[in-house]
């Protein structure tokens, strides 16, 4: 396997600037994550690392050497598409062996490395079955199969899951977290669910717009989100993000309510900003507490409740509580904040206490 380095990156079509100035390093045998919404530049960016799309500008260092003016099959890399990929005439043994053959491997060389791969990934009884055959869940086994019979030094995996459904990309999910595990290759993954990026890598990158957003463990992303887009990408239920105003001693105030946060004092009073809370760093409180929210909708999970509501200015909150509730729509309550985990962002959405 290979560490991978970006140095200023940038791609465009015609005018319109798609990827600006990326720089990233990933070491041998990591799991990187690129995420972002759609529109965001990842699959290009893998695109680019794969040399399939050719960047305007930076260069691509892979073991050490300058690979930028190269084809992409000289890179020695493998992807996964989202599509699969498949040739739907060959047998499942011939899609996944097609590319050895093509590398004029002596035929012991590429049965044992089709079985070894087969065994891996459960594919044994499917062998001489046709794609059109197979679920979407073992189709997408056999396009990773013919990845790593490549050996290759890079996986690129560009939004292999989506395209199944969700009792499956969980499933796969597990696979390719177990997948990686046990052969430590290095793997650069895109994916615009944040789920996936969070139980997956090992490092996250967000990107937004073609730049780099933030790059850490998923984590670091989630308790230190260096902006609100951060803030608002990763997390499932999304962080709660309320327009607030600083008030006199060092309170915020949310409509009609204020309270004290460490570190508003610092701001002058009447400066604008947005509070950050997940939902579950939110307390019910039932009668009074920091702010008062109207439950709208209410999720009973079983083991656990997710409550939706309005505060008095309109704006809207998630909680998440343990266990069942007894809360029906209409209620309103109160709802204390977790002081140690609010997060605050100016006007220009950087986090600013």
């Amino acid at each position: 396997m290979a560490a991978l380095e970006l140095n200023h990156i940038a791609k465009s079509y015609g005018q319109v600037g798609v990827l600006h100035d990326i720089s990233l390093a990933v070491a041998d045998g990591e799991f990187v994550v690129l995420v972002g919404p759609s529109g965001c530049g990842k699959s290009t960016l893998l695109r680019v690392i794969a040399g399939l799309e050719r960047a305007n500008a930076g260069s691509i260092v892979l073991e050490g050497q300058d690979v930028t003016q190269l084809a992409a099959a000289e890179r020695g890399l493998a992807m996964v598409f989202q599509s699969y990929a498949l040739y739907p005439h060959m047998s499942v043994r011939q899609n996944i062996a097609f590319a050895l053959e093509n590398m004029r491997l002596p035929k012991a060389e590429i049965a044992r490395r089709l079985q070894s791969a087969a065994e891996m990934l459960r594919l044994e009884p499917f062998l001489e079955r046709r794609p059109g055959a197979l679920s979407g869940g073992q189709r997408q086994r056999v396009a990773i199969g013919r990845a790593i019979v490549r050996d290759p030094k890079i996986f690129l995996f560009d939004e292999p899951l989506s395209n199944l459904d969700a009792e499956l990309r969980v499933a796969t999910r597990k696979e390719l977290a177990g997948l990686h595990a046990r052969i430590g290759g290095t793997m650069i993954y895109v994916t615009h669910d944040q789920v996936e990026a969070m139980t997956l890598a090992d490092r996250i990158v967000v990107l937004r717009a073609g730049r780099i957003e933030q790059i850490g463990t998923p984590l670091e992303l989630y308790n230190q989100p260096c902006n609100e887009f951060v803030a608002g990408f990763i997390g499932s239920p999304r962080m709660n993000l309320v327009p607030v105003t600083v008030a006199e001693g060092g309170l915020l105030q949310v409509g009609e309510a204020s309270f004290a946060v460490a570190g508003a004092a610092r701001h002058a009073p009447g400066t604008k900003a947005t509070l950050g809370i997940r939902p579950e760093h939110i307390d019910v409180a039932e009668l009074s507490g920091d702010v008062g929210l109207r439950v709208t909708l209410i999720e009973q999970l079983g083991g656990e409740t997710f409550l939706y509501g309005t505060l008095s200015d309109g704006g809207e909150v998630t909680v998440r509580c343990s266990g069942q509730s007894r809360f029906k729509r209409g209620d309103t309550i109160g709802l204390n904040l977790q002081r140690e985990h609010i997060h605050l962002f100016g006007a220009d959405g950087l986090v600013v206490t």
